[in-house]
């Protein structure tokens, strides 16, 4: 949207968090509420940004530096509207400012675009987001006249008995027109028990300048949960899962239980895939069309092509070629190519290594750093040993070769294509093409030596 700002709070300590971090830097669904709060302001349509930061000023500075936000510092935390003041030099006469929350990360874009719209065709000074809702308790009141037009604002603490029954509460999300924001923060006082300055002061200050204010009430009041605590941290969490798991669902993935399934709103995920109960799909993950995932997988990064089966697997990081099937109880660290049409099977583990279409890995083994051909059998129990206490090493194993079970390979070493490895070798020279590897002692037989011990 043209000539719109955005001013975002993010400078309490967030005692209640009883964290390290300050509040703001704490994970909504795998992203900083900041991130989210930042994000939301950008798809609106926010042309500049400014955070006022405070607490943990270093880290939530350093957290956000790369999203193109101005960073403003309130040094001492005296309410609302100071903490907009620390701003003032960011705002602009001829643009409408949003005033947004750092720890309120739910809130849409869809629907702070709908109040830009609403603030503007009613050419009000400031409008607010506002929602009816079944228990005030602890909210400001949206105080209306008999013909509904906006009266005042009350906080909880101060309203009468009858201003308590009023259900239309203020989420305290504005925007305001840049001039008339400006004149309030010059007319807010700290004239309270608090000796605090308060933002909602500002609008019966613009009102009384003859400007209009009023109230766009929506119908969801969850968008505008503020979190001060872990309790009301898991709650965000709740809502927000429920939110991206139905729009997959309604976009055409079948998600067997909602409630056990954690996916990230960065995730993507094709038609007709289904995903199991207790996955946690985090990051940039891409699921092509048609997979089976779960249960019991967690994958991060990934990229998984169509008709891909996972059960009961961790995977990180790397990519999956179509008609592969993993697991159960598969590990799968940072850069692996798992190619097409392979297998990898019960307690496999890969680690760096590209593993090339219609190679099995069945179970039990350890592949690291290594570059495996196609049409590879890896016998159960094989390792490639990669790691000689200093260094890494790549094991190189070409198309068609067979390894035999509880075979090392110790790198760096290289099997040529359609070799055989016997089972319980270890191998530490090359195998030339189509060759038969035995590295093993002879078995020798003694008669009788039970019966004598």
């Amino acid at each position: 949207m043209e000539n719109l700002n955005a001013i975002i709070l993010a400078a309490g300590e967030g005692t209640r968090m009883k964290s390290k971090l300050p509040k703001v830097l704490h994970k909504v669904c795998g992203k900083t509420m900041i991130d989210r709060v930042l994000d939301t302001a950008f798809e609106t349509g926010a042309e500049k940004i400014c955070v006022v930061t405070g607490h943990g000023h270093e880290l939530v500075s350093d957290t956000i530096k790369d999203k193109g936000a101005e960073i403003a510092v309130q040094e001492k935390q005296l309410g609302t509207g100071h903490a907009v003041m620390q701003a003032e030099s960011f705002i602009d006469d001829d643009k409408d400012v949003l005033v947004l929350y750092g720890d309120t990360p739910l809130i849409k874009a869809e629907t702070l675009k709908k109040l830009v719209e609403f603030h503007r065709a009613e050419g009000n000074g400031v409008s607010i987001i506002s929602a009816v809702v079944a228990d005030s308790f602890g909210y400001g009141h949206i105080i209306r006249n008999n013909n509904g037009d906006f009266l005042k604002n009350v906080e909880y603490k101060d309203a009468t008995d009858e201003e308590k029954a009023v259900k239309e509460i203020n989420s305290g999300i504005y925007v305001f027109k840049g001039r008339s924001l400006r004149y309030a923060l010059s007319k807010i006082t700290n004239d309270n028990v608090q000796k605090e300055y308060y933002l909602p002061d500002a609008l019966e200050i613009i009102l009384s300048n003859g400007e209009g204010v009023n109230a766009m009430t929506t119908d969801d009041a969850t968008e505008f949960f503020g979190v001060n605590n872990r309790v009301q941290l898991a709650e965000a969490e709740k809502i927000l899962r429920n939110r991206i798991n139905e729009k997959f669902m309604l976009d055409g993935v079948t998600i067997v239980d909602p409630q056990t399934t954690f996916i990230d709103d960065t995730v993507v995920i094709g038609r007709d895939t289904v995903i199991l109960p207790g996955c946690v799909i985090e990051g940039k993950t891409v699921i092509g069309d048609e997979c089976q995932v779960g249960p019991n997988c967690r994958l991060t990064d990934m990229n998984i092509a169509p008709n891909v089966t996972i059960q009961y697997t961790v995977a990180m990081q790397s990519s999956i070629g179509s008609g592969t099937k993993v697991g159960p109880f598969a590990y799968i660290r940072p850069n692996c190519h798992v190619g097409e049409n392979i297998k990898v099977g019960d307690f496999v583990e890969l680690k760096n290594s590209n593993i090339g279409n219609g190679t099995k890995i069945s179970h039990l083994t350890y592949i690291g750093d290594t570059d495996a051909g196609e049409r590879i059998n890896f016998g159960c129990g094989t390792v490639t040993v990669n790691y000689d206490g200093k260094k890494k090493f790549r094991t190189t194993i070409e198309d068609d070769v067979f390894v035999g079970c509880n075979a090392n390979l110790v790198a760096p070493v290289t099997l040529k294509k359609g070799s055989y490895v016997a089972a319980g070798s270890t191998i530490t020279k090359e195998v030339p093409d189509d060759a038969l590897a035995v590295a093993r002692q002879r078995q020798v037989n003694i008669d009788g030596w039970a019966k004598k011990r």
